[in-house]
Parts: structure tokens; C-alpha cells; sequence
């Protein structure tokens, strides 16, 4: 017999969220709940909680605004001036190339919020938005990137205290042994209140082939955290979009329990190409002209091959370019001038080994494809037909 699971916790009882920059300051990047809370955040707080932990917003809004009078007018442009929704989402377009699904989709919760704000400043009764998500999409394609950005605007809309990211996987979560799991998911959570929880590759936490695995319990707590604490957390999960619906067909709960789902498209080669060049740019390194041509033939053949990870992938050849670069330089000696360390040569980019995989991956093919058995056809480019050995 399996030891009975330790019951989920019925939360920190946290305060409803106040106006930006209230509470325990703005660098609070991971830490625990403000002094607002509890004093002792672990344990569990007052089976009843406090009146106002989960209930809906007051007519002040969900930042605690001056209430307007029903004849009143808002400028929406100034709105969004004010509490720089503007320059969060101009940030993620100049930061983000590609990607519009994704943008058009913040842009929508970001117009939901504003609006569901000037609502309760107008005393309009209405229900906060239920704002936890599902990121779908190969590696590389920015979730973690555009999860950050979700928690600074949640934050300025007064949606969350903090709006920092905790990310996490299976492992941060789930334990190895009875008793071990609520522990590290309770954890995690005291970690993320006030802010936003990235789960990456959250299906993994469901292993039902595994009767002794803890994954489970992990589940149920974070159910019941979502639900109970939805003022003052969002959770993101993250994850192959096939992954994820089987993981949400098995976990219905979880499933109705997320609002948005924002779907991550694999960038193209012409977007992953600006991509390169805007690191290098921030590096203050460049290409010549020639390891320009080089780097597109580099990223045609790298995304053909196994592991390839859209925008990570193209980090982690930068990294390496800039290793050739320094070892051809230091191997070269003599006098180097500051452009000669900006620099990235052709003989940089071809020397990656994905040049010689794809050379040797064509020699193969030409093998495989040459017909055999039969000296009377001819060979490639009019060659003469090579004579054929019987043994």
C-alpha cells in the first residue's frame, strides 16, 4: 500500500493586489510575499482567509484608482500612456522579430485588462479575468521570453504586485519519495506569488504509467492554487502543442482552468537570419561580407538537422563563431586593430562542422542512389560507367 497524500494547502491567503510599486518593492525578483502577507508564508494560512483574498474587485478597479463619475471621460491613448502599456508592447515588438500570432494575442489581453480596469473605475460590475495561459511551441521560439514581458504588464496593470517570472520543470516540483513533493511544489509557489509561474513542458508532471510516481499530487496542488490564488499568481505552462493535449485530455481540471491558449510559430529562415544579426549587433561583432552568404547557407542546412531549436540554435552558433573568431586570432599574432576583433570571417562560419555533416550527408546520398548491377548505364555528368566487379 502507497502512504496517503499530505492535503493541498489552503493557500497564503494573500491580499488582493494593490496599486504598482505597492507592497514590498520592485526588485522582489523571486522572493517570498511582502510583508502584506502572512508572517509565517509556508504554513497555511486561516482555513476561512481573509475576506477579500479571492473575492471579486471593488469599484476602484483592480489597482486601487480613484473611482470615476458615470459622465466622466478617458482618454484611452493617455491610459495606456500612463501606465506604459504602450512602451511594454512597442518593447516586444522591437525585441521580438517574427512572431505575430503571439504579439496580436498579448495585444488582446493587454486591451481586455485596460478595459476590465476603466470598468471597475466606473463602478461597472464585472469578474476579473481569468489570466492563466498555455504557451505552445518548438524550443527557441521565445516563451520564456514573452512570459517575462506578460508579468511586467500584469504587474503595471495592477493585475500582480510583483510580475516577476519564476520558471520551473518536473524537477523544481516533484519529488522522489513520499512527502517530498508538496514540500517542493509549496515551495515553488510561495517563490511565484505575486508574480508568474512558468511550468516548461508541464505534461511531464502526468505519468500515468508510473503508479508510484509523485507528478500527480504536484497537479493538485497547483489546481487548487490556481484557482484559490488567481488574484495574485498566473501560471503559464509551456510545452509541444500535441504534448499538451494529451496532457490536458488526461487533466480536465487543469484544462478548464486555462483561459489563453498562445500558439509559438518555428521562425523562417529570413527571420532567424535578422535574429543572428541582431545578437551579433548587441555583441558588437559583424559579418563580413562573405560570412554573410556563409551564415544563410550555415542556417538553411542547421535547421534541416536533428535538435534544431529556432532562435536557440542561432545563440549557440554565434557563441561558436565567436570562439573561431578568437582562435584565429591569437593563432594569426601580429598586430590586430578594433575592427579585426569585430569581425567574422567566412572561414569562421564554414569551418562549423554542419558544412562537413552536409557534405558527407550528400557523398551518402550519391552512393545510395547510384544504380548498381548494371555497367551499361551511364554515370553522373557523362562519366564512363564504371566496371563492374563480380565476385
Amino acid at each position: 500500500m502507497t502512504a496517503a497524500r499530505e492535503p493541498a494547502p489552503q493557500g497564503f491567503a494573500m491580499p488582493r493586489p494593490g496599486p504598482p510599486g505597492a507592497g514590498a518593492g520592485t526588485d522582489g525578483e523571486t522572493g517570498p510575499a511582502d510583508a502584506s502577507g502572512p508572517a509565517d508564508a509556508s504554513g497555511p494560512a486561516d482555513a476561512s482567509g481573509p475576506a477579500d483574498a479571492s473575492g471579486p474587485a471593488d469599484a476602484s478597479g483592480p489597482a486601487g484608482q480613484e473611482p470615476l463619475a458615470p459622465d466622466d471621460t478617458v482618454d484611452l491613448a493617455a491610459e495606456e500612456q500612463a501606465l506604459r502599456i504602450s512602451q511594454l508592447l512597442d518593447r516586444l515588438d522591437a525585441e521580438f522579430v517574427g512572431l505575430a500570432p503571439v504579439k496580436d494575442r498579448v495585444r488582446e489581453i493587454a486591451s481586455l485588462l485596460l478595459i476590465d480596469r476603466l470598468r471597475g473605475r466606473y463602478g461597472l460590475t464585472s469578474s476579473r479575468p481569468s489570466l492563466h495561459m498555455c504557451f505552445t511551441g518548438s524550443p527557441g521560439t521565445g516563451k520564456t521570453t514573452v512570459a517575462t514581458h506578460m508579468g511586467e504588464l500584469l504587474r503595471e496593470l495592477g493585475y500582480l504586485r510583483k510580475g516577476q517570472l519564476v520558471s520551473v520543470t518536473r524537477d523544481d516540483l516533484v519529488g522522489q519519495y513520499v512527502g517530498h513533493t508538496a514540500p517542493k511544489t509549496k515551495e515553488v509557489l510561495k517563490r511565484a506569488m505575486g508574480g508568474v509561474l512558468l511550468i516548461d513542458e508541464a505534461y511531464y508532471l502526468y505519468r500515468p504509467e508510473n503508479e508510484r510516481d509523485y507528478g500527480q499530487e504536484s497537479i493538485e496542488i497547483l489546481l487548487q492554487f490556481m484557482e484559490a490564488h488567481r488574484e495574485d499568481l498566473v501560471v503559464i505552462l509551456a510545452g509541444y502543442a500535441d504534448r499538451m493535449d494529451t496532457f490536458f485530455r488526461s487533466n480536465p481540471g487543469m484544462a478548464s482552468r486555462i483561459a489563453h491558449h498562445i500558439d509559438f510559430p518555428d521562425f523562417t529562415l529570413d527571420e532567424l537570419l535578422q535574429i543572428g544579426e541582431q545578437m551579433l549587433e548587441r555583441e558588437q561583432y559583424r559579418l563580413s561580407a562573405a560570412a554573410r552568404e556563409a551564415f544563410a547557407e550555415y542556417v538553411r542546412l542547421r535547421m534541416s538537422q536533428p535538435r534544431f531549436a529556432n532562435a536557440r540554435s542561432i545563440r549557440n552558433a554565434i557563441d561558436r563563431l565567436r570562439l573561431r573568431q578568437a582562435r584565429r586570432l591569437v593563432t594569426g599574432g601580429g598586430l590586430i586593430a578594433r575592427g579585426d576583433l569585430m569581425e567574422i570571417s567566412a572561414g569562421d562560419v564554414r569551418a562549423s562542422r554542419v558544412f562537413r555533416d552536409a557534405g558527407r550527408a550528400d557523398r551518402l546520398a550519391d552512393l545510395t542512389n547510384r544504380p548498381s548491377g548494371r555497367a551499361d548505364l551511364p554515370a553522373a555528368d557523362g562519366a564512363r560507367p564504371r566496371p563492374q566487379t563480380i565476385s
